[in-house]
């Protein structure tokens, strides 16, 4: 959870971009992105069988 306090001298939108900044940085927004559709769990092993055939698709994509 980000926690934000007003500083003495801070006008509202330094303020604004501060917290937006610490959002990004903390990387809350990507997990909110991957979690908005809920999906259904694989296994370990189908998700490591995607994982090789992508990596060997780019191998050959690239010439390798």
């Amino acid at each position: 959870m980000i926690r934000l306090e007003k500083r003495k001298v801070e006008s509202f939108d330094v303020m604004l971009r501060r917290f937006f900044r610490d959002v990004q940085q903390s990387g809350i927004l990507t997990e909110i992105k991957k979690r908005r559709y809920k999906e259904k769990k694989l296994s370990r092993d189908r998700v490591r069988e995607i994982a090789r055939r992508k990596s060997i698709r780019k191998k050959a994509k690239r010439g390798y």
